[in-house]
């Protein structure tokens, strides 16, 4: 009995301690993210020969 217990509190601290990861993990690559497409920005900014036009 008491071999289940540890096993089900073993599962819960488990799953506990991912959450966090899993928070930071977005975060990260929605900072990954960002950063490629500003790089790519950059990029087609550089092909442009006159200034950039923004069109709705």
């Amino acid at each position: 009995m008491s071999s289940v217990i540890v096993s089900l509190l073993y599962k819960v601290t488990r799953k506990l301690l991912t959450v966090p990861s899993v928070l930071l993990r977005r975060g990260t690559a929605k900072e990954a993210e960002l950063l490629v497409l500003r790089h790519e920005n950059a990029v087609l900014r550089r092909q442009l020969a006159g200034p950039v036009r923004y069109k709705p």
